[in-house]
């Protein structure tokens, strides 16, 4: 984030269309409401903290929808996708943008009906789809690590813009049906999740 907070283009590390001179003041803000959806999302994925500060829950989810996630998404699907230089990668980048958008709205909806377990669902799928660019850096660093393999720089935004969200919705999905389960065994509640458009 320090250098899109410096507010110098050459600093950016997307390249920036020249006949769009708003393009980075996009991109900073995308990258700034990125950030605050990283910063509250370990607030939110701290049970000790649910469990003892509700209000400090609550709060910290409104700032992570409104200030964060909504916000960022929005800007990555409909400002700064459409900007890109090629569509390596957009299509993957516009699938993740879209369900970080659904996933955090009916994750927001189940909370005001009071549909907590539900709520909790969708919302550890929020999570999952917004820590999607982050892996995505990380596995270009590690295909990256190996030069005997080369992969076309094509084929490795591809790959980057498409893994790194789809393993983390896996690993939420299975996570959370695993959870489910140990509770119906131990003899706990079974939930039961209805549809979200009711």
């Amino acid at each position: 984030m320090p250098r899109y907070l410096s507010l110098d283009p050459s600093q950016s590390r997307s390249v920036l269309d020249p006949s769009a001179p708003a393009h980075f003041g996009l991109l900073v803000a995308h990258v700034v409401t990125g950030n605050v959806a990283m910063a509250t999302v370990l607030l939110q994925l701290w049970p000790w903290l649910r469990r003892h500060y509700p209000q400090v829950h609550r709060a910290s989810g409104r700032v992570y929808i409104l200030a964060g996630a909504l916000p960022s998404a929005a800007l990555g699907v409909f400002a700064l996708i459409p900007l890109r230089p090629g569509p390596a990668g957009s299509i993957g980048l516009g699938a993740m943008g879209v369900l970080w958008i659904v996933t955090t709205v009916i994750g927001w909806r189940m909370a005001r009906q009071r549909r907590y377990a539900e709520h909790r669902r969708w919302m550890i799928y929020s999570f999952a789809l917004a820590l999607g660019t982050s892996w995505g850096r990380i596995i270009v660093v590690i295909l990256t690590a190996f030069p005997s393999l080369q992969v076309s720089v094509d084929v490795l935004i591809e790959v980057a813009n498409w893994l790194g969200w789809v393993v983390n919705l896996l690993i939420a999905h299975l996570w959370i049906e695993s959870r489910a389960k140990r509770s119906s065994k131990g003899g706990g509640q079974v939930v039961t999740y209805s549809s979200p458009l009711r």
